[in-house]
């Protein structure tokens, strides 16, 4: 295992154990800071040397990436609960683009992820993007097999939401349209598009 100088006189006992420490020291400092943050700050913060950091995550993009997963458990279960009861599909995807979409200024680490200002050239539909996409829709009280929706729909319909969302955080309109505003635009041309029964 590599880098087990350091880390406040108490080295990790494994590399699985040394990532999820780097991660959560990343989370913590994204939460004080903001995004930011470097691989030199996060190294300091654990009383390591970067290149120690760097054996794990090779640029600060990607620890950016994992600590924005990292963090956005929390936010997810906060979702969960407000689309509690909605098993209609365009519902359900409509309410969590203005959920997601209310609650990213918030959250420094959601934003990251939405913003792709430190993404690399995936961005928006990077593996780490389309997990949280994944787990936010598998939360949903819908039944997305009864709709007609397999697992290719699922991965495209996520890649929809996480593209519609992007969208709308980097640039929310001139003037921004209120929560009821778009609510409406979206349940006419994404909610159309959601409720299309799979062939």
């Amino acid at each position: 295992m590599a880098g087990r100088r350091g880390w406040g006189g108490s080295p990790p006992a494994s590399d699985e154990e040394a990532s999820r420490r780097i991660v959560a020291a990343a989370v913590e400092l994204i939460g004080r800071k903001g995004t930011a943050i470097s691989i030199a700050d996060v190294a300091e913060s654990l009383g390591v040397i970067r290149q120690t950091v760097y054996r794990y995550f090779p640029s600060t993009d990607s620890l950016l990436r994992a600590a924005a997963i990292a963090a956005v458990d929390g936010f997810l279960d906060r979702l969960t609960r407000h689309l509690a009861g909605i098993e209609d599909p365009a519902d359900a995807v409509v309410e969590a683009v203005i959920y997601t979409l209310h609650e990213a200024p918030r959250i420094p680490q959601l934003g990251i992820m939405l913003s792709g200002s430190h993404s690399h050239a995936e961005g928006i539909t990077s593996d780490e993007a389309l997990f949280f996409g994944m787990a936010m829709i598998r939360r949903f009280d819908v039944d997305w097999e009864q709709h007609g929706y397999g697992e290719l729909d699922l991965r495209e319909l996520v890649e929809y939401q996480l593209r519609t969302m992007q969208s709308f955080f980097i640039s929310p309109g001139n003037p921004p349209r209120s929560q009821d505003e778009l609510r409406a635009y979206l349940r006419r041309w994404v909610g159309t598009t959601v409720a299309v029964p799979r062939d």
